[in-house]
C-alpha cells in the first residue's frame, strides 16, 4: 500500500511515502505554508499526485500523553485532509520525532538553512518508518 505520512507544522510541513512493498519511507518534500487551509490543499494535492491509498498525520501528544492545543490542531488537519482527499487519515503518536530528526541531522552534519530546509521531511520519514514498523509486526 502506498503511505504518506505528514509533519504538520504552522510553518512547514515535512511529506514522506513509502511504495507498494512498505519497505522503505522516503522524504518527498516540505511545504512552505502558513495558511493553514492552503497547506491542507498543498497537502492533499500531493497525496493525490503520489497516489497515496493511505496518510499517516503526526499527532504530537504531551510526554504524559494528554492531548494538547497542537495535537488538537493536527486532528482538524486530519479531518479536513480526509474530507480533501477521501483516502483513510489516522493520527500517529510523534512525541520525539522532531529531536530524532534533528539527532539525525546533527550525525550527518548538515546544518543552518539547509537543516531547517530538510527537517520537516526528515521528521515526516521518521513517523512513517514507526507507523510501518508498527504495521509489520502488528498487522498479518
Amino acid at each position: 500500500m502506498i503511505i504518506m505520512s505528514v509533519d504538520f507544522g504552522d510553518a512547514r510541513t515535512g511529506i514522506a511515502v513509502c511504495g507498494k512493498s512498505e519497505l522503505i519511507a522516503s522524504p518527498i518534500c516540505v511545504i512552505n505554508e502558513k495558511d493553514f487551509n492552503k497547506c491542507i490543499e498543498k497537502t492533499a494535492a500531493l497525496a493525490k499526485e503520489q497516489r497515496a491509498e493511505e496518510i499517516v498525520v503526526g499527532y504530537p501528544k504531551n510526554m504524559n500523553g494528554t492531548i494538547g492545543e497542537r495535537a488538537e490542531k493536527c486532528e482538524l488537519f486530519a479531518k479536513e485532509l480526509e474530507k480533501l482527499t477521501n483516502c483513510p487519515v489516522k493520527l500517529w503518536d510523534e512525541r520525539c520525532t522532531t529531536v530524532s530528526a534533528h539527532n539525525y541531522l546533527n550525525n550527518t552534519n548538515t546544518r543552518g538553512k539547509k537543516r531547517k530546509a530538510v527537517v520537516d521531511a526528515v521528521a515526516a520519514v521518521i513517523i512513517l518508518e514507526s507507523y510501518l514498523n508498527f504495521r509489520k509486526n502488528n498487522i498479518t
